[in-house]
């Protein structure tokens, strides 16, 4: 697999800041990017800390039960069995669930957690295993339910779920009817033009998806598929059996709730002086944690000692939500900020592969880690691809195209080029046009103006028609220049619509099932194989 390093842009100065390792951003973080430094350190730390978390036998048992049903292989129950072991290490990462996956970028994330627990455990010479999160708990159903696919001519489609949920429960918990996935399947089998690897991916999307009946399960089994090899452990945050192995660690965020929230608080003022954005809010009257209730998922606030929600739908004294807890853990839910803490609560994390965004967030966490008695894990920004096909390749070499220009300027390279096709000039033969016809009639009106007042105003509005027509015929010219490149002019479209679709990086778009349909599934191993740097690279590659 051949590669490239190319910058993309990003979102968040403060990760930008993080994988540079600039004073201000490394000061919000326990470790820096280089992990290979802090990797001994944390490992020393966890082993000391092992009492911390919730016991690796029960967690075992917990994880035993669930890839059982979704995640079925040899090698990730040997994973699991491995994860026992006194010793034993995490990496972890995580991903809301997502139509047939959703975008690239996920794969990637689910890949670089293969790939740096691999590296892990050849540099510290003890298991590391790869786990990573579904956080089946969120409840942005609108932002999940949809994915997008290029038909054979490249331009972009949305494939969505058919059907309006209108409530705010969490994901994993929302039907999808059989007639729901039916009707995508379809979307998708006409969209992927025919390969030979077609017939045997849509046999298998087809059988994952009638096999389930909600999406945080198809997407957990659409991941199995691809990295079961791998030995890939798979847990939904929103799973009930995993919500009873949690019950004390919600009940040491609710009993600590006052000093997390301080916490929180100061992380987001040491983020303000260090100069950056604030990445995710921080309330001062913020519990951070959610209450499911009647199949809404309900943001708590404590005030007046109070725990409830902004409408005021449940209220709880901390006695009563303690009792809440429970008798009925399955209600109880983090929020981006109390995620981190559940989630080394829980796991022997030696570093944790986050996006740009998560990273920015994270560097809110550090106060809140040491408070609970934690301390952050190695953070490590996960892997970042674009896809270059051979037709791309050709018709960037044919324009004299860069990564780059397709990035930042394609559409004035677009518009350069066409200008160059033409010896008729349009911008300078209609502005010299307007000139000359505005030198002529300018004076004539202010003439006519002598002779009857009443004239002035006719020939305003006649010049405004004569303008009109120059505009159109400009117009004319220029749609009638386009469709005698129109073959030229599809290329630049297709490289648009392949590198940066819709206007963003190809990562953040596509859905997988494009390349698995042109070159099944090996490439992913592939790229597992080819990644021991964690640097926040961007690498342009060809399968």
């Amino acid at each position: 697999m051949k590669g490239i390093t190319e910058a993309l842009r990003s979102g968040s100065k403060l990760a930008e800041d993080y994988i540079c390792m600039t004073d201000a951003a490394r000061s919000l973080y326990e470790y820096n990017i280089r992990w290979e430094d802090g990797l001994h350190a944390r490992a020393e730390w966890l082993k000391q800390s092992e009492h911390t978390r919730v016991d690796r036998r029960e967690l075992a048992a917990y994880l035993r039960l669930y890839n059982k049903r979704v995640n079925d292989h040899d090698k990730v129950h040997a994973s699991i069995t491995r994860l026992v072991e006194e010793n034993a290490l995490v990496v972890t990462g995580g991903q809301q669930s997502g139509l047939f996956t959703g975008p690239l970028f996920v794969i990637y994330k689910a890949a670089s957690v293969v790939a740096a627990a691999r590296e892990a455990e050849q540099q510290l010479k003890r298991p590391v295993i790869p786990v990573f999160w579904i956080a089946g708990e969120d409840h942005d159903w609108d932002e999940v339910n949809h994915t997008h696919l290029p038909d054979t001519q490249g331009q972009i489609h949305k494939v969505k779920l058919q059907g309006h949920f209108k409530g705010r429960d969490s994901v994993s918990r929302v039907e999808v009817k059989w007639e729901q996935w039916r009707t995508v399947l379809q979307q998708v089998e006409q969209l992927l033009p025919d390969t030979i690897h077609k017939p045997e991916l849509i046999k298998l999307v087809t059988e994952i998806h009638q096999s389930t009946t909600n999406l945080s399960d198809a997407f957990a089994r659409m991941i199995s598929a691809l990295f079961a090899g791998t030995g890939l452990v798979l847990m939904d945050a929103a799973d009930p059996e995993l919500r009873k192995l949690e019950k004390p660690i919600f009940e040491r965020l609710i009993r600590k709730n006052d000093s997390l929230r301080e916490a929180y608080l100061q992380g987001a003022s040491l983020v303000e002086q260090a100069g950056y954005a604030m990445p995710a809010e921080v309330a001062e009257d913020g519990a951070n944690l959610f209450y499911i209730h009647e199949g809404t998922r309900l943001l708590l606030t404590l005030k007046d000692n109070l725990y409830q929600d902004r409408k005021g739908l449940v209220s709880f004294t901390e006695e009563r939500l303690l009792q809440e807890l429970a008798d009925h853990p399955e209600r109880f839910s983090n929020n981006v900020l109390t995620r981190p803490l559940m989630q080394d609560s829980l796991l022997p994390v030696a570093a944790v592969i986050l996006g740009h965004g998560e990273i920015a967030y994270w560097g809110l966490t550090r106060e809140a880690f040491r408070t609970f008695g934690l301390q952050m894990p190695i953070l490590l920004p996960r892997l970042s691809f674009t896809i270059m096909e051979d037709v791309q390749c050709k018709y960037m070499k044919q324009y004299g195209l860069s990564f780059q220009d397709v990035q930042n300027q394609l559409e004035e390279k677009k518009a350069q080029w066409l200008a160059q096709q033409e010896t008729f000039q349009v911008d300078e033969q209609f502005t010299q046009i307007r000139e000359q016809f505005m030198a002529l009639y300018r004076p004539l009106l202010d003439q006519v103006a002598e002779v009857h007042p009443g004239l002035n105003r006719i020939g305003e509005a006649n010049l405004a028609k004569m303008n009109e027509q120059i505009q159109y015929l400009e117009r004319q010219t220029r749609k009638a220049i386009e469709d005698k490149h129109q073959v030229s002019l599809r290329h630049w479209n297709g490289i648009q619509n392949a590198l940066f679709p819709m206007g963003k990086p190809q990562e953040r778009v596509h859905n997988a099932l494009f390349y698995l349909n042109r070159y099944g599934t090996d490439w992913i191993e592939e790229l597992i194989q080819a990644s021991t740097d964690f640097r926040g690279e961007h690498k342009v590659i060809s399968l």
